[in-house]
């Protein structure tokens, strides 16, 4: 079951009250609750729902010194010992539970989703959706098309532009007098230079034109580290139509991925996965991300990176348990924070008067099917973002294009007046 998947597991010690004494074992980190296990016989002491828990503190004492604290029902689970420190577990723990708390649907997003059946709303509006996202789609192909014929006519014009170049050194030596054994006039050369100097600062403004303000996808909290450092921090992820942003807590930027700088993007689990950008002769830079919310950047990543994505084996470990059992129906009724509207909307409650020669009135909860499930809302809900993602590519490449139409329109008009004075200067030699 996914629910027995750890997301992160960490060697601790637990204290057991009963006994009073301190269980070496592990600390595990599933999408719907935190477990921790004996090592010694591999029995389950202490087991927890993310939504039942009430505090996750840092605490000490006189008989404890840098523990973890996990309040439950008002009883409070003692941990210490924690590896690879207390800070790196807290961070994780806290994210986990504050973003269940928030409704972040962790654990539907590993496929653990209550057993109901599509609806008619769900299923047209999902069709419309995917419509809309497969035409958004042929326009995207049909701008970039349209985009590399832009970028091949500048690559011609930038052609005509080094033969002109050409071409009016071949004249200038043509028109000098044959008394001149030195090509060019000294005049003409100056003049020649201030003329290419002033090309140069335009095409130079040109180039340094930015695209225009950044589109942003979606941003997300998340717990990141660098390299093979294990000291997890909190921070947030921002995905741009050209880049990928790290931040801190404190919204101080750590680190930028351009789109072509990212070359490869491994998915470790659905809440974790790391970023890689190679170099020859020093150190890759490679960031590590964790979340409760990855799941919803992931299917905008497949979309923008699709070439550089790679799914790892503990992924599929994940989406291969897709069933919920009946003990997890608890769960789902908190997992968007409502109780009333998260696993179904439950109508109405009614109690119905007892009937004439019934000792025991008879309590009657009727729950009407919701128009739309939680599973396709979810589903909604990543188009929807992927929707978004496409038509902000789109939007960049028409800015892209805009600028380019303008560069192409100044290269021809400056190629055709190069065209038009050299065809006059060679009348004049004939």
């Amino acid at each position: 079951m996914s629910k027995d998947i750890s997301i992160h597991s960490w060697p601790c010690s637990y204290y057991v009250s009963n006994g009073k004494r301190w269980v070496c074992g592990t600390l595990s980190l599933t999408p719907k609750s935190i477990r921790f296990t004996s090592s010694k016989d591999g029995e389950n002491l202490a087991s927890f729902r993310l939504f039942r828990i009430s505090e996750i503190k840092k605490e000490s004492s006189s008989f404890i010194f840098s523990s973890l604290t996990i309040t439950e029902s008002n009883v409070k689970h003692w941990f210490s010992s924690l590896q690879p420190s207390r800070a790196v577990v807290f961070n994780v723990l806290e994210h986990f539970w504050r973003e269940q708390l928030l409704g972040s649907g962790a654990a539907a997003a590993v496929g653990v989703e209550a057993s109901e059946s599509q609806t008619s709303k769900g299923k047209e509006l999902i069709g419309l959706v995917s419509g809309s996202k497969k035409r958004l789609e042929d326009t995207g192909k049909v701008l970039h098309h349209q985009g590399e014929q832009f970028d091949n006519i500048m690559v011609g014009l930038n052609k005509i532009e080094s033969d002109s170049y050409v071409a009016d050194k071949l004249l200038s030596e043509l028109e000098s007098p044959p008394w001149w054994p030195f090509g060019k006039l000294p005049w003409r050369s100056q003049q020649e230079a201030k003329i290419q100097q002033v090309a140069s600062a335009c095409a130079s403004a040109s180039a340094k034109k930015g695209p225009g303000k950044e589109g942003v996808i979606t941003k997300v909290p998340v717990i990141f580290s660098k390299g093979e450092d294990s000291n997890l921090k909190p921070g947030k992820l921002t995905v741009l139509v050209s880049a990928l942003e790290i931040s801190d807590s404190s919204s101080q930027h750590v680190h930028r991925y351009q789109r072509e700088e990212v070359d490869d993007i491994r998915v470790h689990t659905p809440f974790e996965l790391s970023i890689r950008q190679r170099f020859i002769g020093k150190p890759d830079i490679r960031y590590r991300l964790m979340s409760a919310k990855m799941p919803e950047v992931l299917s905008i990543l497949e979309m923008q990176y699709e070439k550089k994505i790679e799914f790892m084996p503990d992924y599929s470990a994940f989406k291969s348990t897709r069933e919920q059992s009946p003990s997890d129906l608890e769960t789902s009724l908190w997992n968007t924070g409502n109780y009333y509207t998260a696993s179904g909307f439950i109508d109405c409650i009614r109690l119905s008067e007892a009937q004439p020669g019934e000792q025991q009135a008879q309590l009657q909860v009727q729950v009407l099917q919701p128009p739309v499930s939680d599973s396709e809302a979810q589903e909604l809900k990543q188009m929807v973002m992927q929707l978004k993602s496409l038509a902000l590519e789109a939007e960049a490449e028409l800015e892209r294009q805009d600028e380019a139409l303008d560069i192409i329109t100044s290269s021809v008009d400056h190629a055709t007046t190069h065209i038009d004075k050299h065809t006059r200067r060679m009348r004049k030699l004939l």
